[in-house]
């Protein structure tokens, strides 16, 4: 049963598109796996007590670098993707190392990763000329002759874009599960509960925390390109900055960051909550949608800290296989 039931919801997932899915609800699909792929990305980070609040810096950092390389120089996004992916690992360095070598933790870090999320958009916007400022940018320099381009990674068809997005959230699965079962993942959890001992028993703890942010930043840019060629318009406000980060966040945290399908279930809810809103104020009360996640971040750690996957997989846990030792009677004996 265990290993039956993520065949099946894969088959079906695959199978989806052959069902005649109207194409608002196929959009909708595509953005659910794209922002489940990025709150993926942001939790191998989360769940071991490294918060960043600027993981928005990571996208707006890689798509532009791949837009820019398309519009300027016409170079396809095969060659723009990895290097926005080596902008993304350059910058996660320059800001990790120090952090961590300097032992900037907790919130002070959450600040810096904070500061560097504006900072990105700020740039961004600054750089006007090559990037269209706040008014953003549409990546098509050369127009693909055909309603299908791998060349350009353009498709008329949602289908092919469905299944790009679903390959990309299969294969930061497959990352999540090597993380959770090497050794690096103890080396993590003995970090984030005493930084001090585990350097003690010769854990390299810059080493460690500076990798697992190098593999979340390169992800996570992957997934703002993934969000910025789907979407086929870049803009700084939707792809960087503190209230992109904060979505980041909040889909993680409500989904559940300390599991792999946590995230995912955040990002269905994050979609539905935001077209829910869109429909509801529709260009009125612009702002409101980061409002309200803030609030509901803030309830959901207080209330439910391992999100809602998390809270239902312990209380089944709970049912399924009860605690002898919590029990009163046993305990009297």
């Amino acid at each position: 049963m265990k290993v039956f039931l993520p065949i099946a919801a894969l088959a079906g997932l695959i199978a989806l598109p052959y069902l005649d899915v109207p194409l608002y609800f196929m959009h909708l699909l595509i953005l659910t796996l794209i922002w489940g792929f990025i709150g993926t990305s942001w939790s191998l980070m989360g769940k071991f007590g490294l918060v960043s609040l600027g993981h928005g810096a990571y996208m707006g950092i890689g798509v532009y670098t791949t837009a820019l390389l398309w519009n300027e120089f016409g170079l396809t996004p095969w060659v723009g993707i990895p290097a926005g992916l080596a902008v993304a690992v350059v910058l996660a360095f320059v800001v990790g190392y120090p952090s961590f070598r300097f032992r900037v933790m907790g919130h002070y870090f959450a600040l810096v990763t904070l500061a560097l999320g504006e900072v990105v958009r700020l740039s961004i916007i600054a750089a006007r000329e090559l990037t269209g400022g706040s008014l953003g940018m549409t990546p098509n320099a050369v127009q693909p002759a055909t309603p299908v381009s791998w060349y350009a990674l353009q498709f008329a068809d949602k289908q092919y874009f469905y299944y790009l997005a679903l390959f990309c959230w299969i294969g930061v699965l497959i990352v999540w599960r090597l993380v959770d079962r090497s050794m690096a993942r103890y080396a993590l959890e003995a970090i984030s509960e005493d930084d001090v001992a585990a350097a003690s028993i010769g854990i390299h703890v810059t080493w460690q925390k500076l990798r697992i942010t190098i593999i979340s930043a390169a992800l996570t840019a992957l997934g703002g390109m993934l969000l910025g060629m789907y979407n086929q318009y870049l803009n700084p406000n939707t792809l960087s900055g503190i209230g992109i980060s904060l979505e980041i966040v909040f889909l993680s945290i409500v989904g559940g960051m300390y599991s792999a399908p946590g995230p995912m279930i955040g990002a269905i809810l994050t979609i539905a909550f935001r077209e829910g809103l869109r429909t509801w104020f529709g260009v009125n009360l612009v702002g409101m949608a980061e409002t309200i996640y803030g609030l509901l971040l803030i309830l959901f750690i207080i209330f439910m800290p391992r999100g809602i996957y998390g809270t239902l997989e312990a209380k089944f846990r709970e049912k399924m296989f009860p605690d002898p030792a919590a029990n009163p009677a046993n305990s009297a004996t």
